[in-house]
Parts: structure tokens; sequence; C-alpha cells
């Protein structure tokens, strides 16, 4: 998706992925564009949302959805903001949505406006998530200041190689660009089973004047909070285990 006013800009990483079922791709037709995030540079982002919601949280690349619908689970007064390009991790967000019949306003969405429109109802039950499905820097650039209260940045690509370390997602202009979207007292959450690329993320966080780092002693970066549930990817541990950053936006 092209956004008007946005830098255009590589993005890497694989877009397709295996052949989508029947009922997968037929959500990416029916369900998505209920639930499409349609930027504009400078909108408050509560009012992608046909509720009043109190505050807005934003997860950069999502995978198979399994930490975001959590989420937005066990906040149903939170707006949620997914972005993930990979279509296969957004179809399969889709199929946890289409499916569940507990997360407020997402549950049978078609069903639910067909049988609303039905009774003459003039509101239609809409998520309480938006999907991006695209590079994540595009929803950074047009959010206005200090608009999100938490960011998650869960398992991304660690790019191994020296020469590719450029295209790993922290670097300090993006803690520039997160550190002014973010509210005081917001908080960023990265995790990743790659421990150059958490040492990597801890130094320039360390070293931004925004963030500070909230860990008091080891088990707050070697165990998962309770708050903070298990994605798919976490649990293969490709790399080695896991670890649980957490920084607040200072003030």
């Amino acid at each position: 998706m092209e956004i008007s006013g946005l830098h255009r800009r590589k993005l890497y990483g694989r877009r397709k992925g295996p052949k989508l079922s029947r009922h997968q791709s037929c959500l990416l037709l029916t369900l998505l564009p209920q639930l499409v995030l349609k930027l504009e540079p400078g909108r408050d982002p509560r009012t992608y949302f046909p509720n009043t919601i109190e505050d807005v949280w934003l997860e950069i690349g999502f995978g198979g959805g399994e930490h975001l619908f959590w989420q937005a689970h066990h906040h149903p007064n939170i707006g949620l903001i997914g972005a993930e390009p990979y279509e296969t991790g957004v179809a399969k967000l889709l199929s946890k949505v289409a499916s569940n019949d507990v997360l407020p306003g997402t549950a049978a969405i078609l069903a639910a406006q067909e049988k609303e429109k039905r009774a003459g109802s003039p509101r239609s039950r809409e998520a309480t998530i938006r999907i991006y499905q695209g590079d994540a820097r595009d929803i950074v650039e047009a959010l206005p200041d200090a608009c999100l209260g938490r960011v998650f940045i869960l398992f991304p690509d660690p790019w191994p190689k020296t020469r590719h370390h450029k295209r790993r997602f922290i670097q300090m202009d993006m803690l520039d660009a997160l550190a002014r979207v973010m509210k005081p007292g917001a908080e960023l959450r990265f995790a990743s089973d790659d421990s150059h690329y958490a040492a990597w993320t801890l130094e320039r966080a360390l070293a931004h004047r925004a963030f500070e780092w909230t860990a008091t002693g080891a088990g707050d970066w070697q165990v998962r909070p309770a708050d903070w549930p298990a994605t798919r990817y976490e649990e293969k541990s490709l790399h080695g285990a896991p670890m649980f950053l957490r920084f607040v936006r200072s003030a």
C-alpha cells in the first residue's frame, strides 16, 4: 500500500510463503478489508477504531499473530495495530480473528455484520485490531507525536551477517522515530533468541536518552513476563534462549 507523503524504502524479507488454503484466501478478500489500516499522516490512531478506546499499541512484525491476538483478547479497551508484510502471517491472524467467539468486536465479524444489518442496527461490530500489510516504518512515520502506549518488536529477523546489520529494524534513527510517537512512560518490548541482536538492541537503547531499561536483575530479561504470551517462533528457539527486554520512554 502506497501512502502519499511517506518515503519509499526497500523492505527486506519474504512477502509470500506457501500457497494459502481456500479459507485463508477467502479471508484476505473478505475479512482483511474490514480490518486493514488505511494510514493518514498525522491522524490520531484512536480514530482508526470504531469504538472508544483507552490507548493504542503497535506490534511490528506480528508473525502468525499469536501475541497480537492474545493482547487484543486480554485488553478489549486497547486498539492494537499490527504490521506484517508476510502474507501467510496475515492470513493466520485473520483465521484466529474469524474463528474466535470471545475476542470483543472480532468474532465472526462477517456473520455479525449481516445479522445486525437484518436487525436494522446502525452499527457494525468491528475489531480492536487493525492490520497493515507492509512496512511498519510507514506507520511510525505517519503517526502524530506521543500517541502510543506500547510498542512490541518480537523476534525480528536478526540479519546475522555483518554486511546485513544495516537491515536490522533496531537502529538509532528508528529509536528516534519510536521515541517521537511513544508517550512518556510508554513501554517498548523487544525479544530475540539471537544474543548478538539482543546485545545490539540493548547497546543502542541504553545509549538513547529517551529510553530506560527496566531490568533490575537477570530474571527480568531471562524470563518472559506473564502478560507476554509465547509466539510460535519463540517456541522453536532457533538460535538460543530467548531474551526479553523492556524499556520505558522517559519523560
